[in-house]
């Protein structure tokens, strides 16, 4: 268990000698030593005591406060001396224009194949869904129905092979956002009839997402963000100094360049699976303080603790030349940008789906 989720309003995280209690009204509901915990990420209305934070912060363990909403409110680390030389280096590095450019190369590389490998497994299974009828299977696509003919799948595969063609010839960071905007745009459209038309999206909305497939995409992504600051914490990088995504206050700039390839096969793989596996209906929706959706408090407990497995599912890293559960992925991929930070060569490779 290296990220502990406590969803449930009203639950404490306390601590007992040397493990982590989940308690709600004097009940023990989970007892975990504190030394297999990795994260702890507090959901809505979750309390903490002095005593938990005290060892959480002792054993160099985060604390990530998510509101009910899947907003991102803050974290709390633990005060030490980061490798100063290696921060300075990353700062130089965010400033060298190549370098950004090189880096930011291989990540927009990296998250088109990705995107264009999620793309022909959805759209195959939309082929299967119209030519049988609709049966069911154990892909997070399955029970589509909403199916979009697949030429139209097709066409927008190739829009995301255009975008990836055009990427390695890009002379700047404005053309690699708009290539991998023009991509993101082309895999959206195939996410949006992939998934089950009640719980299916128009477009993208965030800030409030206006309906269930957005809220479900917005808690998705912040729950990713906050595991690949973490690994970039681990890595000893500044999560908030970063290549391609431009530098605003407040904004973890490295961990959102380290994201954007596992998008696809990690966040939007639990959507997909929550919502075509009917894990999640219309029900477990409700009206946010915000004037948005959200989910409610059963259907985040299910949607966290299926994040949670997809974290836990293992995969086989090349450089690593073994299987990893996907955190361990996250730190793989953060080391090795570490590396290239070091080096001064900007020769990253991302993380690729088969």
């Amino acid at each position: 268990m290296p990220t502990l989720y406590v969803t449930e309003p009203g639950s404490r995280i306390e601590k007992e000698y040397e493990r982590l209690l989940v308690t709600r009204e004097d009940e023990v509901m989970l007892s975990v030593p504190l030394t297999q915990v990795t994260e702890v990420v507090l959901t809505g209305g979750v309390g903490v005591t002095t005593p938990a934070l005290l060892s959480l912060l002792d054993h160099g363990t985060g604390l990530t406060l998510i509101s009910s909403a899947g907003r991102l409110r803050g974290r709390l680390i633990a005060a030490e001396a980061h490798n100063l030389p290696l921060r300075h280096k990353q700062y130089a590095r965010s400033s060298d224009a190549r370098f950004c450019l090189e880096i930011s190369r291989a990540i927009v590389v990296g998250k088109l194949k990705n995107l264009r490998t999620m793309a022909r497994r959805m759209t195959r299974d939309l082929g299967t869904q119209i030519s049988d009828g609709g049966s069911g299977n154990e892909n997070p696509s399955s029970e589509i129905r909403n199916p979009k003919p697949p030429k139209e799948g097709d066409s927008e595969i190739e829009r995301i092979n255009a975008a990836l063609a055009q990427a390695a010839g890009a002379r700047d960071l404005a053309e690699l956002r708009g290539l991998e905007g023009s991509g993101s745009r082309a895999y959206f459209a195939i996410l949006r009839a992939a998934l089950r038309p009640e719980l299916s999206f128009e477009k993208r909305t965030r800030r409030p997402p206006g309906d269930p497939a957005n809220a479900l995409l917005s808690l998705a992504y912040t729950l990713l963000t906050q595991a690949l600051f973490t690994a970039c914490e681990v890595a000893g990088l500044d999560a908030y100094d970063g290549f391609f995504h431009a530098d605003k206050y407040g904004r973890p700039a490295l961990a959102l360049d380290l994201v954007e390839e596992f998008r696809a096969i990690v966040a939007d793989s639990v959507v997909l699976t929550v919502v075509n596996n009917r894990m999640l209906t219309a029900d477990d929706f409700e009206k946010s303080d915000e004037g948005g959706v959200r989910l409610s408090r059963r259907g985040l407990r299910v949607f966290v603790a299926q994040f949670g497995r997809r974290l836990n599912a293992t995969v086989h890293h090349p450089e690593a030349d073994r299987a990893l559960t996907y955190q361990k992925v996250f730190e793989v991929q953060a080391r090795q940008l570490r590396k290239c930070i070091e080096s001064g060569e900007p020769t990253y490779t991302p993380f690729l789906a088969k």
